[in-house]
């Protein structure tokens, strides 16, 4: 039953991506923007998004938490519709240059001193922007992901990862870890998205509250002696983008697996704070 559930969604997303490519870019932004709007709390429960928001921003009011989720659910809308152009933003057309970096000397400085680093950020707005532009930099990286559960739709957004996004693309799991390991090891910066729940990370606060989250940085961190690298994107009022790299984080020896988890935390809260509307409120973080 699951598996007839998913071939439908799959046909109805193709069709929804062949329409995007017939009306363009900016008229399916805002159709899809309208759609996810007023539709997607039909797919995901605002229950959640009500839910993460009044335990992370308990001071805002209803009114509040209704303006960022309904403006959330825009910015879904016009990523869903993104996905169909990653080919355009990934090549020097007006496309990428709808991208603003803000500090890219931090990224020849890395290249320069040929040390792998670990790149932290999170599902913020168009996060898939980040990867093409650090690969798009020269930088030698390897991205972590989930894969889809829909075994239809999977093959074809890995296909687009991995020919626009980045060509590094390395499953999320313990042999996933052991890949990334591996590459680590030959050199290779590493893309790691830590504001997700993770079922073998550890309780660490992110917004006051327990949170499972991974300990794959700060183990990495531990080992190598490695620099941390947070990065942010957000889409700016005109529909570009402000990507910020910030400078690299170095944590002393002396600081647990648990101390610097919490410090990463800590990042992605202002990471988050900077536009609480383009994080993903959907996601049941909290869950312990």
């Amino acid at each position: 039953m699951r598996q007839i559930k998913y071939l439908i969604e799959f046909i109805i997303i193709i069709f929804l991506f062949m329409i995007i490519k017939l009306f363009g870019l900016k008229i399916s932004k805002f159709i899809f923007g309208f759609i996810f709007k007023n539709f997607g709390s039909l797919f995901r429960s605002k229950k959640i998004s009500h839910k993460n928001l009044s335990l992370a921003l308990p001071n805002i009011n209803k009114s509040e938490r209704d303006k960022i989720i309904n403006n959330m659910w825009v910015n879904y809308g016009k990523i869903f519709s993104e996905y169909m152009f990653m080919k355009k933003f990934r090549s020097n057309t007006e496309f990428s240059r709808k991208i603003i970096v803000e500090n890219q000397e931090e990224l020849e400085k890395i290249k320069s001193q040929k040390k792998p680093v670990i790149f932290i950020s999170g599902h913020f707005n168009n996060f898939e922007l980040m990867a093409m532009h650090l690969e798009k930099s020269d930088i030698d990286l390897a991205a972590v992901y989930r894969p889809l559960n829909n075994k239809f739709l999977n093959p074809i957004m890995e296909r687009i990862r991995k020919k626009y996004i980045c060509k590094k693309q390395i499953k999320k799991g313990i042999s996933g870890t052991k890949e990334l390991l591996k590459e680590f090891k030959k050199g290779t910066s590493i893309a790691l998205m830590i504001d997700q729940r993770v079922s073998e990370g550890i309780k660490s606060n992110l917004f006051g509250k327990e949170a499972l989250t991974t300990t794959i940085p700060a183990q990495f961190i531990k080992k190598f002696d490695a620099s941390v690298v947070p990065i942010h994107i957000e889409r700016l009022v005109d529909d570009t983008f402000k990507l910020k790299i910030q400078g690299s984080i170095k944590f002393s020896n002396d600081e647990t697996v648990n101390e610097i988890t919490q410090k990463l935390n800590k990042i992605l809260e202002k990471m988050i704070m900077t536009n609480p509307d383009q994080w993903i409120w959907t996601h049941n973080r909290w869950k312990i």
